[in-house]
């Protein structure tokens, strides 16, 4: 494990209209360039490997934050048979679909599929930037507040299990850490923000911490 910085702080817990008028004054109002030179990803801890992939498949996520007295980021733990990242924590979402008019649509599309979010509940704020993957994706993420409400019913054959992590402690530097493993035969590092029995790691750390430095870095 690395720390981060010596002088890590920690962010300022905000109310949901606070955090409404942050995210829509810094975040992308469209999605940016799936071959924007600058996007961050799996490789950036480690100079850009040229081991990745070159040729990504366009997905999306949903990042949604739960507009409560605290507010607070849904996660879903991936089920163990899954092709991709299976047993991993991350986002609601997956592939952009030929009739998906815009990641938006994809990323509350595949909410719906996997953990039965009503969009009606979701009111969207905007986009960060594209995250490049180890395993040949391009996100789009989205992200955008999640209204009082709504009931969550995770599909059995995607997802094992959605929960809520505090975002206030997604958002503070002190939690965000860096670890490192074997793969491909070379040692990759990696953020990773462990939260109680929750290893929050890879693509879903990584696109946490974009939105940390978006929002509170920018």
């Amino acid at each position: 494990m690395s720390p981060l910085s010596a002088t890590n702080v920690t962010t300022p817990a905000l109310s949901a209209s606070e955090f409404e008028r942050l995210a829509r004054s810094r975040l992308f109002q469209s999605p940016p360039a799936l071959d924007a030179p600058i996007a961050p990803g799996d490789d950036d801890l480690d100079g850009r490997a040229a081991s990745f992939p070159t040729d990504l498949t366009a997905a999306a996520v949903l990042v949604p934050v739960v507009a409560g007295s605290a507010l607070s980021l849904i996660l879903t733990e991936r089920t163990e048979h899954l092709s991709s990242h299976a047993g991993q924590i991350a986002f609601p979402g997956g592939r952009i679909e030929s009739h998906d008019a815009t990641p938006l649509e994809a990323a509350l599309r595949e909410a719906h599929e996997e953990i039965a979010l009503d969009p009606a509940f979701v009111e969207p704020l905007g986009y960060l930037e594209t995250y490049r993957t180890g395993t040949g994706f391009i996100i789009s993420p989205a992200v955008a507040l999640v209204r009082p409400g709504f009931k969550l019913t995770p599909n059995p054959a995607e997802v094992a299990d959605v929960f809520e992590v505090p975002l206030a402690f997604l958002m503070s530097e002190a939690n965000h850490r860096i670890d490192s493993r074997i793969w491909r035969g070379a040692e990759r590092r990696f953020y990773a923000m462990p939260y109680g029995e929750r290893y929050i790691w890879g693509a879903t750390a990584g696109i946490i911490r974009t939105l940390y430095r978006r929002l509170f870095t920018a």
